[in-house]
C-alpha cells in the first residue's frame, strides 16, 4: 500500500533543535511492519515520488529510483542530482525513526520520520 511520509530534518550542529522547513516527503509502498515494500516496488515504481522541501530554495520534485541494491532521490535525468538514501530498504518508517540521506552537496544529514499516512 502506498503511504505518504514525511521526513523532517534531525538535530545535528548546522540545526540543534533540528527543523520542521528542511525535509522531504516521499510517497512508497510499505509493508504491514514499515519497510519498503519491495515485492510492490515493481508496479508502484511510476507512483513513488519525493519533494524535497528547504527552507529559503525552491521545493524539488522527482522520483525514488533503486539503482542495483542502492537507493536514490532523483529529480533529472542523469545521477548527478542523486541523493543516495542510505540504506532505505532495510529502514523501518514509522514515527520517531531516522533515516540518513547525502544532500546534493554531498553532506549527509539524519532525518527524523516525522509521519506516515
Amino acid at each position: 500500500m502506498l503511504k505518504k511520509i514525511r521526513l523532517e530534518m534531525a538535530r545535528n550542529p548546522k540545526f540543534p533543535e533540528g527543523s520542521r522547513n528542511h525535509g522531504y516527503e516521499i510517497v512508497a509502498p510499505l509493508t504491514a511492519d514499515g519497510h519498503i515494500d519491495v515485492a510492490a516496488w515493481p508496479q508502484e515504481k511510476a507512483r513513488c515520488t519525493v519533494r524535497r522541501f528547504w527552507q529559503g530554495q525552491d521545493d524539488e520534485s522527482g522520483a525514488i529510483e533503486r539503482k542495483g541494491n542502492r537507493w536514490v532521490f532523483s529529480y533529472e535525468p542523469g545521477e548527478e542530482d542523486d541523493e543516495p538514501v542510505f540504506r532505505l530498504g532495510d529502514h523501518v518508517f514509522k514515527p520517531g525513526e531516522y533515516i540518513s540521506i547525502t544532500e546534493h552537496s554531498g553532506e549527509q544529514f539524519t532525518f527524523l520520520v516525522a509521519a506516515v499516512h
